[in-house]
């Protein structure tokens, strides 16, 4: 049996290292990817279009204005006279906000009274928007506190004075709330599922295709060694896959492991039998490689979708949020990001293990079984 699995394992390694193109899609793809995807996947919002809309043009206007350009945030790019400058900046997406000052600002300041500051947003993506108004109000918070000792306070839109509370915060796991800290290990599991699925789903049926399926068909290897032997070679692609794409996250991106590697280790063989198991099963089911990579596609976005990587599980609909329990990916994102940013060990992460290794498992048995079925 195992003379037999070695014979299909390294002829599929001949078969896969003899064409240089395959090799590049093995193993400086996935690299690639996420040193590209680790930039173009981020919710933080920094060097906002902004146009400054100044009426008052006193002192104290161009005062919070450098407040706003030497900051990190916003990046003024034109400074407007009328309301239809405004309008037409902001319907061109020429700009993403404007910071308009009315006539009497710096005279309310002045005189001890609570001046008003507009802010207009583009609200055309909600979760920019929302960044931009925080921001906006923590600089303008920081300008007030300025002139808290002479009485005035500048606001965004009118307020009663009031006794403060003062709220001190502090985040866990990721100090600096930076979104490509949580971005970047769920950009990593989509690399290693999109590379692995891609590999097997095209490794039988391009045996059907090419006419070699029938010289196993009547060779004495049965079925489920057949999708050992198709199995192993891209298991170890899989993992050559995590060593490199793990390594350009640390080394070349700066994300800090703060788990353990070994648990890392074991949770992403969990996942890539996963993926290779469903490969295989494509692989089965598909006639020609087409068809196969048009199912590879139909399967790998709702996996992407409903795994929680960009849309929060429990803001689904109840009966979306069953549908996700057999979503490998969403346990393998649960691992990954809590071994990168919490360093969980073993006694939090075997729930997510333990259904993996039930899903995988399953899905290569049922490989298996297809495949004999159609041997039949």
């Amino acid at each position: 049996m195992w003379e037999r699995i070695k014979t299909i394992v390294v002829k599929e390694f001949i078969q896969a290292m003899r064409d240089p193109r395959m090799r590049v899609v093995m193993f400086v793809m996935p690299a690639i990817q996420l040193f590209i995807f680790s930039f173009a996947v981020s919710t933080d919002v920094k060097k906002i279009p902004t146009a400054i809309y100044d009426l008052d043009n006193t002192q104290e206007s161009r005062r919070l204005t450098q407040e706003f350009t030497y900051s990190k945030y916003f990046v003024p790019k034109y400074y407007i006279a009328d309301d239809r400058s405004q309008r037409q900046l902001l319907d061109t997406s020429l700009v993403s906000t404007v910071i308009r000052f009315n006539r009497g600002f710096g005279k309310d300041l002045e005189s001890g009274k609570t001046a008003s500051v507009q802010l207009i947003v583009d609200g055309t993506d909600s979760n920019t928007a929302m960044n931009i108004v925080q921001y906006a109000g923590r600089i303008v918070e920081q300008y007030s506190s300025g002139l808290a000792s002479s009485g005035v306070r500048v606001m965004l839109s009118p307020a009663l004075a009031v006794p403060q509370v003062e709220l001190r915060n502090r985040s866990w796991f990721n100090e600096n709330l930076e979104s490509r800290n949580y971005y970047i290990p769920g950009v990593i599991a989509m690399v290693i599922m999109l590379g692995t699925l891609l590999l097997t789903a095209m490794a039988i049926v391009k045996e059907k295709e090419i006419g070699t399926i029938e010289q196993l068909i009547v060779s004495p290897i049965s079925s489920f060694e057949l999708i050992l032997g198709k199995f192993i070679p891209f298991a170890a692609v899989g993992i050559i896959d995590l060593c490199i794409v793990t390594t350009v996250a640390v080394f070349v991106l700066g994300i800090t492991v703060k788990g353990d590697l070994l648990l890392l280790f074991i949770g992403s063989c969990l996942f890539i039998l996963n993926t290779l198991g469903l490969g295989l099963f494509i692989s089965v089911r598909a006639r020609t490689q087409q068809e196969a990579l048009m199912s590879l596609f139909m399967v790998a976005q709702p996996m992407v979708l409903l795994s929680g990587f960009v849309f929060p599980i429990a803001n689904m609909p109840w009966i979306i949020q069953l549908s996700t329990f057999v979503n490998p990916l969403r346990y393998y994102l649960v691992i990954i990001r809590g071994i990168f940013l919490k360093a969980s060990g073993f006694d939090v992460l075997w729930p997510q293990m333990a259904a993996l290794l039930v899903i995988g498992i399953s899905i290569v048995t049922m490989s298996s079984l297809f495949f004999h079925k159609r041997l039949g």
